[in-house]
């Protein structure tokens, strides 16, 4: 595992870093205790047995959860001090796409609106000068693993650091910085997860409200959701890469986005990055 020393010379902030989530600590003590118990007692295994499985039981509900916070810290909504600026940060997953990502960055910079990328380590590799365009308007590019395979929830932990790590020094080596905040595929994140974010100082994000435009063709439905109870310090979730099309081919995260942005400044709300919006916890 790598040190402290070492996470300096990769430039990581080590004041950042942080103890994994006290659920993880618990459940690894509960383990242990569970070992001395049945060496002690061999009699009470089947009352151990129980006990951990209910414990596995537990972690695998959280997994399910992509807005807990039980797997550890799990920003949900902006820092306080952001909805008092009355900011809102959209951000957009499993890019960059060659056709949606430039397009999505026009409809952006019509209204200066910024947001932040949540970028695929495959994609990133493939669209090296797109990433680095995402950078130049402005936007922030994050961490969204290096294959977004379907199960990611459930790999050890060289496999998630390997997804990590990978997709950080990509990124980093493309436009300068490292991502500072990580999103899991679909959501679901390992129990095992936090320990290896902690490690780089990099901070989980989910989200308020997503519209599930990877799975509707509707348009105006998946609006609905984003601007329902629309408040400052929300954190809205697009794609702009493997989204549906609406019935007339368009990517709905463009059919959408328009209307969104349109919302947003109507109500006096300012669309930034994810790092802007938290500058003041860093």
């Amino acid at each position: 595992m790598k040190s402290v020393a070492d996470a300096v010379i990769s430039g990581v902030n080590v004041s950042r870093l942080r103890r994994p989530a006290p659920a993880l600590q618990f459940s690894k003590w509960f383990h242990a205790a569970g070992a001395v118990t049945c060496a002690v007692e061999p009699v009470l295994w089947p009352w151990v047995f129980g006990a951990l499985a209910g414990n596995h039981l537990l972690l695998g509900a959280a997994v399910l959860s992509p807005r807990g916070r039980m797997l550890g810290p799990n920003l949900v909504r902006l820092p306080a001090s952001a909805a008092r600026r009355n900011e809102v940060s959209l951000t957009f997953d499993d890019g960059p796409d060659p056709e949606v990502t430039p397009r999505v960055l026009d409809l952006l910079d019509g209204l200066q609106a910024k947001a932040s990328f949540f970028c695929v380590g495959e994609k990133v590799a493939a669209y090296p000068d797109i990433v680095r365009e995402v950078a130049r308007r402005g936007h922030s590019v994050e961490n969204h693993s290096y294959r977004h395979a379907h199960a990611f929830a459930f790999f050890g932990p060289g496999r998630l650091r390997s997804e990590v790590e990978e997709t950080q020094a990509l990124i980093a080596g493309i436009t300068g910085h490292a991502p500072a905040f990580f999103r899991a595929p679909a959501g679901f994140r390992s129990p095992l997860l936090d320990p290896v974010l902690a490690l780089h100082g990099v901070r989980y994000v989910s989200w308020t409200r997503r519209g599930f435009d990877t799975m509707d063709t509707d348009a105006a439905a998946v609006l609905r959701r984003l601007i329902r109870r629309l408040a400052a310090g929300d954190v809205l979730l697009l794609h702009d890469g493997a989204c549906r099309r609406t019935l007339r081919g368009e990517p709905v995260v463009l059919a959408v986005l328009p209307a969104l942005l349109e919302r947003l400044a109507a109500a006096g709300l300012k669309p930034v990055s994810l790092p802007a919006a938290c500058r003041e916890e860093a």
